[in-house]
């Protein structure tokens, strides 16, 4: 059973292809043959030259076979009558008998055949009895009838010659491709994959801040006459899904220039150079191509602190790493090329990287309000019929914390739900329902629940509900449910009243509290506990040690960090040991279980005074499964609870 928590995971674009003017560009290597493919193929080889050898020598054998005799022999045939017809070709005669046999003979090429004939005693009267044909010896049949014997045998050895050698030809080109870039490349002319500042919303700073790049990129010569440098490097910093690439491209549709794009993990291979091959190789390119863009999306895979240890670094991804440090040092203001690169973790970058020139201006994307989630969805709303009672505000309102990403995969599948029950328009309710889907995964409709279980959940959930409801700074609860969804039984959907970038200690402690509502009202209701609240407790101890280790929330350590927002990666320093005591570490623990102590007999306090409320929500939860807000806060007056409204928010 989970809260109002949830992870948030980058969505993926479509992999750009080349096109345009500026030609195409070596994709890397191919699938290099293996033995036993280059043993397949010299079998094949060999049976090709076999069968062809074989169909050959049939077909010369099946040739009927003419009878060699002496010219005389066939004078002597001629005066007895026995010859019907004779065909001379060069110095072969062939006769044909009045049996229907046949002969064939030579003689002299410059003698002709009536004189050899009358020579051996054939008298011109019997000559004339027989038919006599001169055929022509010229031509391409002639020399390819005498010269395909030959031939045929050196050609089939040309041939399973080549056939094998393509084969380690094809190793060879892949050899000399291995360190060029796999950078792909997107046209400013390719109407179908151009994206402008027009296509991204939710992220005004940002652009204004990339403004600059593209009017640079447009005319740059103004900036150059009055001895301004436009950045070198760009670096966009942000959480997953929150636009960094789509940002981007916007810039390089904006210019109107080429756009180079590839991972940072691409320039990295086994063999040692490989990367950095590629990154000149890919400068070049841009170098020729200028004015463009060079993309790097997760430059943390190449660009890590050397030497630091995070993320096992190598030969490889430190020369490739230098590689990029020369490249951009070694700019020139003419130039015209700018490098953009994108990462969620700019803590494990190498000073080097972020020193200026090089990635000298960074731009920080957040994830959006509610008016950046409103335009967000509007741009992913375009292409989709919406029904008439579409609110889109409302949605935003709904989905704080959500990414670009995550507001395109709640549209999309809304839509899914749409077409998937045979409507043409998609309906309020389907992005209700998406918002959930998105938030937790999809109805396990298949996970059905005992009559025991099901009370479990219902006072769980009624738990979590009714403490939110009560403490002061928790945030109001929207949606109550015990239908399973993705690897929750059940949760409560609260959402807070106002748009808010900070979080007091109060709100932090309130949240705990909730979390630990579910444990308490099982434990006061049944007596026993289940494995249901574990994922409650695994996100409030984390919560409480953050509040004592980050934040400087706690009484008694006072105001001071012990740990980095990745955990223990503190001001780019690597992975390292914690850097306190033993005697530290067990204040700490001390400190985080009074936290969740404190938060625990503030659930049961809220549970014990207000024992009838609970039992009302848990018995709606059982007959409805679901309890929206409007119905859920009937239920808390009808209790005498007070619902929370925006003016009486706690501040």
């Amino acid at each position: 059973m989970a809260n109002n928590k949830k992870d948030k995971k980058e969505q993926k674009g479509t992999e750009d292809k080349k096109k345009g003017p500026l030609g195409k560009l070596p994709e890397g290597m191919t699938t290099m043959p293996t033995g036993g493919q280059f043993l397949s193929n010299l079998v094949t080889a060999v049976l090709i030259f076999l069968i062809i050898s074989t169909l050959y020598s049939m077909i010369s054998k099946n040739k009927s076979k003419v009878e060699e005799v002496a010219i005389s022999k066939i004078a002597q045939d001629i005066s007895a009558g026995a010859v019907k017809s004779i065909s001379v070709e060069g110095g072969m005669v062939n006769a044909e008998y009045m049996d229907g046999s046949k002969r064939k003979s030579k003689k002299e090429v410059d003698a002709s055949l009536s004189q050899t004939l009358v020579n051996y005693g054939v008298s011109p009267e019997e000559l004339a009895t027989v038919a006599i044909e001169v055929k022509s010896e010229s031509g391409f049949g002639y020399w390819a009838l005498n010269l395909l014997p030959f031939l045929l045998p050196i050609l089939l050895i040309v041939f399973f010659f080549w056939f094998l050698s393509r084969q380690v030809k094809g190793a060879g080109m892949q050899a000399f491709s291995f360190g060029q870039s796999k950078a792909r490349i997107i046209d400013p002319n390719d109407a179908g994959q151009k994206v402008t500042f027009k296509d991204v919303a939710g992220a005004k700073e940002a652009k204004e801040e990339l403004v600059e790049i593209v009017d640079f990129l447009r005319s740059p010569q103004k900036f150059l006459d009055i001895g301004a440098r436009i950045p070198k490097g760009v670096l966009l910093m942000g959480a997953p899904g929150t636009g960094k690439t789509l940002l981007a491209r916007a810039v390089a549709g904006e210019a109107g220039v080429p756009f180079f794009h590839l991972s940072g993990s691409e320039f990295v291979e086994m063999f040692v150079g490989v990367g950095a091959s590629r990154v000149r190789d890919l400068f070049k390119m841009a170098k020729k191509a200028a004015p463009a863009i060079i993309f790097v999306d997760e430059i943390d895979a190449v660009g890590r602190v050397r030497g630091g240890g995070t993320g096992g670094g190598n030969d490889e991804r430190e020369q490739t790493l230098n590689q990029i440090l020369v490249e951009m040092d070694g700019f020139e203001p003419s130039e015209k090329v700018i490098v953009m690169a994108a990462t969620n973790r700019p803590d494990v970058l190498d000073p080097a990287l972020l020193r200026p020139g090089r990635f000298d201006r960074r731009v920080t994307l957040e994830l959006p309000d509610r008016e950046g989630r409103e335009e967000i969805l509007a741009i992913h709303a375009r292409k989709k019929p919406l029904g008439e009672d579409i609110n889109l505000k409302v949605v935003a309102e709904r989905t704080p914390g959500f990414s670009g990403a995550d507001l395109y995969s709640l549209m999309n599948e809304g839509a899914i739900l749409a077409a998937r029950e045979g409507r043409k328009t998609v309906a309020q309710f389907d992005l209700i329902r998406a918002i959930e889907k998105v938030m937790l995964g999809p109805e396990r409709k298949s996970h059905i629940l005992s009559t025991e279980e099901k009370k479990i959940t219902a006072y769980h959930e009624a738990g979590h509900a009714l403490v939110a409801s009560v403490l002061p700074h928790a945030d109001p609860v929207h949606k109550i449910s015990i239908i399973a969804r993705g690897h929750a039984g059940g949760y409560t959907l609260k959402l807070p009243l106002e748009e808010r970038r900070l979080q007091s200690k109060k709100e932090f402690l309130d949240d705990i509290a909730m979390s630990l509502g579910g444990y308490v009202a099982e434990e006061m209701v049944f007596g026993d506990i289940t494995t249901g609240p574990s994922n409650d407790l695994q996100v409030a101890t984390a919560l409480a040690r953050d509040m004592v280790t980050k934040y400087g929330m706690s009484d008694k350590l006072g105001p001071v960090a012990l740990e980095g927002s990745g955990g223990r990666a503190l001001f780019g320093r690597g992975v390292e040991g914690r850097e306190y005591s033993e005697d530290m570490s067990a204040k700490i623990d001390a400190e985080v279980s009074k936290i969740m102590n404190d938060g625990f007999a503030r659930a049961r306090e809220a549970c014990t005074t207000h024992r009838k409320a609970l039992n009302a929500i848990a018995d709606e939860l059982v007959i409805q499964e679901s309890i929206e807000r409007e119905d859920f806060e009937k239920l808390l007056i009808v209790n005498g609870i007070t619902p929370k409204r925006k003016e009486e928010k706690v501040i």
